[in-house]
């Protein structure tokens, strides 16, 4: 794999470069040798982020973690990708797309531990029309980090979610 490594608001030193291409060299079995990896590195207000990108062929696989330690956000990433990875497969050798970017062994591997999306609990609940603000009061009282709601105003189903900035968002129909 080829690394593109960049630094924002810091210097990538040669520890934290030996660190990226130790931990994300792990990927190596699944990757052809010409894929390219780019990693960004991010310091703002004491937070770490690591940032990897990975464009294959027909997909882009990307992964960031913030934590209080570069170190620690770049093993976070490499871990999330590889379990990213397990999930994906199964869909690429489905759908035979994008496979290319790949290598043939991690293709036809077959991993018992192969992460599938399952299913494992189904809820119904009246949707009840109501103003987001107080979708977001209701998010808050249940302790979720979503909630789903029929918009007063549009009469549309809509999902107003917490940000990891800790302000909310919300998800509209077109």
């Amino acid at each position: 794999m080829k690394y593109i490594i960049v630094g924002k608001n810091m210097e990538v030193t040669p520890s934290l470069d030996s660190a990226i291409r130790d931990k994300l060299g792990k990927l190596d079995k699944y990757f052809a040798d010409e894929a390219e990896v780019h990693v960004t590195l991010r310091v703002d207000k004491g937070r770490h982020k690591a940032e990897v990108t990975i464009p294959v062929k027909g997909t882009v696989i990307h992964c960031e973690q913030v934590s209080k330690d570069m170190y620690e956000s770049i093993d976070l990433v490499e871990e999330i990708i590889e379990r990213q990875l397990r999930k994906y497969r199964k869909k690429l050798i489905g759908r035979h797309q994008g496979a290319s970017g790949f290598k043939r062994e991690y293709l036809e591997r077959n991993d018992p531990e192969d992460d599938e999306i399952r299913i494992v609990r189904r809820k119904q609940f009246d949707v009840k029309p109501m103003y987001p603000e107080d979708a977001c009061v209701q998010m808050e009282l249940l302790g979720h980090s979503f909630y789903v709601f029929r918009n007063a105003e549009t009469d549309e189903i809509n999902v107003v979610y917490r940000r990891k900035d800790g302000a909310y968002g919300m998800i509209e129909p077109e």
